[in-house]
């Protein structure tokens, strides 16, 4: 195969979060015709997941896995002699490709790896959650090992940080401007919660580092002569630890000032590494905790997270190459554990 013609098919298919579904059956026709027993699992209308495996085999015992969906805006790939560039270079169709790239390596050598393709990773982990629910149905048990690949430059990861998000939402009374008294802004209620939220102490690990908070989006108002009856904010905290303590300091730095819904809690990972390959820590969270029913997880991928979701995303041609022999590594040592 052209790991590097099949990295730029994929990037030119748009596949942003919800829209999947060409680039599934793309995968679904491409391991296939390589003579891999695949089949498409429904997720959510058109949007399935891709689970193959090499025909005539047993089901395997290691699984490579990792997500097909990108984040917006979405844009076609291109490449020089050292780069591929597109939205999903590294994040992650490179890795997609580097993966079929050793499966296919390892078949040559007699050794089946599954292959784990999924939807909906960079929003909500849909496309994790029901493989898991399906986990025992589609390997009856015989996997052991699950390989995800996310952008660690090709090292392995340590740990990777959970993810906590909320909805903070102020409510307040319409009123014209020229007479606030009679009013009640929601806006500067919500502005008083998120100083108070930004001053709020946030947990630390030594090893890994300290959780951080990002305040996505603000939305709120009706017009500039009008005091706001509305306003929100959607939070994200990155976690290194459990989150039950963290969103109990929350809701009481916001208090009365606004509603605090919590709309996505994926708890921070440990990882096992193997002895003789180079480690590093993600501070970002991937499908590894929703996965839980497909083996014991490690986490290896091509590409550095820091250019993804970027107007300039790319993956290095030379990394990827290094990636297959990488994920062969790491399945032969699984496989002599």
């Amino acid at each position: 195969m052209d790991l590097f013609a099949l990295t730029r098919q994929l990037i030119d298919i748009e596949s942003v979060s919800g829209n999947e579904a060409a680039v599934g059956r793309f995968l679904h026709s491409h391991l296939t015709a390589l003579g891999y027993e695949a089949q498409l699992v429904p997720v959510e209308g058109a949007r399935c997941n891709v689970y193959a495996i090499p025909s005539g085999g047993s089901k395997p015992v290691v699984v490579f896995s990792t997500h097909m969906d990108v984040v917006p805006p979405w844009f076609g790939s291109s490449e020089d002699g050292d780069n591929i560039y597109g939205r999903g270079a590294c994040d992650a169709k490179g890795i997609i490709a580097a993966q079929i790239g050793a499966a296919e390596r390892l078949r040559r050598e007699g050794v089946a790896v599954g292959l784990l393709f999924l939807v909906g990773e960079e929003l909500d982990n849909r496309g994790a959650k029901i493989a898991n629910q399906m986990a025992h149905q589609l390997h009856d048990g015989a996997c052991r090992f699950l390989i995800n690949g996310e952008p660690t430059d090709n090292r392995l990861g340590l740990a990777s940080k959970g993810s906590l998000r909320a909805d903070v939402i102020a409510s307040g009374k319409l009123a014209h401007s020229a007479y606030p008294e009679l009013g009640e802004s929601a806006i500067e209620k919500l502005l008083t919660a998120l100083e108070r939220l930004r001053k709020m102490p946030l947990p630390q690990d030594r090893e890994v580092g300290p959780c951080t908070m990002n305040i996505g989006t603000i939305e709120g108002g009706r017009a500039p002569n009008v005091i706001a009856d509305h306003a929100m904010a959607k939070i994200q905290i990155r976690l290194v630890g459990p989150s039950e303590g963290l969103k109990k300091k929350i809701l009481e730095a916001v208090g009365e000032l606004a509603e605090v819904k919590f709309v996505l809690d994926i708890p921070f990972v440990r990882l096992q590494a193997p002895e003789g390959f180079a480690t590093m820590i993600a501070a970002y969270t991937t499908d590894i905790p929703g996965l839980t029913n497909w083996g014991e997880p490690s986490l290896l991928g091509p590409g550095s997270i820091h250019v993804a979701h970027t107007e300039r995303e790319f993956i290095s041609k030379k990394e990827m190459a290094a990636a297959v022999g990488l994920y062969v590594a790491l399945a032969d040592r699984l496989l002599r554990s």
